[in-house]
């Protein structure tokens, strides 16, 4: 294995720096944008004028927004979120407690949706033209059509209500609760996933089933199973994990739909309650949380690529 194809994981982390910091002010303005004020908000309508001023003082709402910026890039370097307006506890604390829960359900949900992916592009690509290929493509179509707040109504109504198999919300208290009540949320953000990936894959593995390496083996007298394992899989499995990797920004706006629908205390529900509270802190930390796990995952993505393909060099 060549060493110098990985030289790009020493110069990328550098690359990202200038994005992660356009990201921290573009969030950062739009938060700013949120109509209402926090200090009002928190205290209610019947706050006194003095109460507000001594809550906007207290969190450094009093500043100008340029002073308020930088005082955030201080807090951001020195390993610090703030404090949260609603929670009264470090940020840093509070999503270190809710981080588990959207880490379980956003890696269940990639791994039920390319449990889903790869067998049903295998067999449409298997079956290019026939009945199967029609009915798996006709799936993904309708996968990509489906809003995923209103899957997962449907999915509570038929698993949750009418076959009482799956609880309605909640996280649950031990590993098995959590599994259980993980395994709805994850199936409705893996059925829209999988609908992307599998009309990707399905390309792809046409592609290489035609290929003249594939053709060359098949001379040979290799099998058809071989074929697939050996030859077709690694290389249509690329672009799939490069598709994945750019739409890990939807799976991320999917899941806070999700845990905002069944209940699930993640980092999703707490960007949205923040938003409603016009928590400034957590709602700029929280979605700078997201910002570095998307751009983590692009590097990922792209190492996982270097390693599977000997050709590709970043």
């Amino acid at each position: 294995m060549s060493l110098h194809r990985y030289r790009f994981v020493l110069t990328r982390p550098l690359q990202l720096v200038p994005v992660l910091f356009g990201i921290s002010i573009i969030t950062f303005v739009l938060v700013r944008l949120i109509p209402g004020d926090p200090a009002r908000v928190l205290l209610g309508t019947k706050a006194t004028p003095e109460a507000i001023e001594r809550i906007r003082a207290q969190f450094g709402l009093d500043e100008p927004i340029l002073l308020q910026y930088l005082y955030f890039l201080k807090n951001l370097g020195a390993g610090e979120l703030g404090n949260s307006i609603l929670y009264k506890i470090p940020v840093l604390r509070l999503v270190g407690e809710r981080i588990e829960p959207t880490l379980l359900l956003v890696g269940g949900s990639v791994l039920l949706a390319l449990a889903l992916a790869i067998p049903l592009a295998a067999l449409a690509a298997g079956n290019r033209g026939r009945p199967a290929d029609h009915a798996i493509r006709l799936f993904s179509t309708a996968g990509l059509g489906f809003p995923p707040f209103w899957l997962a109504i449907m999915l509570i109504i038929l698993f949750s209500v009418k076959l009482d198999l799956f609880p309605v919300a909640g996280y649950g208290d031990d590993w098995a609760e959590r599994l259980h009540h993980l395994v709805l949320p994850c199936f409705t953000v893996a059925l829209a996933l999988s609908a992307v990936i599998t009309r990707n894959l399905r390309a792809s593995m046409i592609a290489e089933l035609a290929s003249d390496h594939a053709t060359a083996a098949r001379a040979r007298g290799v099998s058809e199973r071989r074929i697939f394992w050996r030859h077709v899989l690694p290389n249509a499995v690329i672009p799939a994990i490069n598709l994945l990797a750019v739409n890990i920004g939807w799976l991320i706006g999917g899941t806070v739909v999700i845990e905002s629908v069944f209940s699930i205390p993640g980092l999703g529900q707490l960007l949205v309650r923040g938003i409603f509270t016009r928590d400034y802190m957590v709602v700029q930390s929280v979605a700078m949380v997201f910002a570095c796990a998307t751009v983590l995952v692009n590097f990922l993505a792209d190492i996982c690529t270097v390693a599977i393909d000997p050709r590709v060099q970043l």
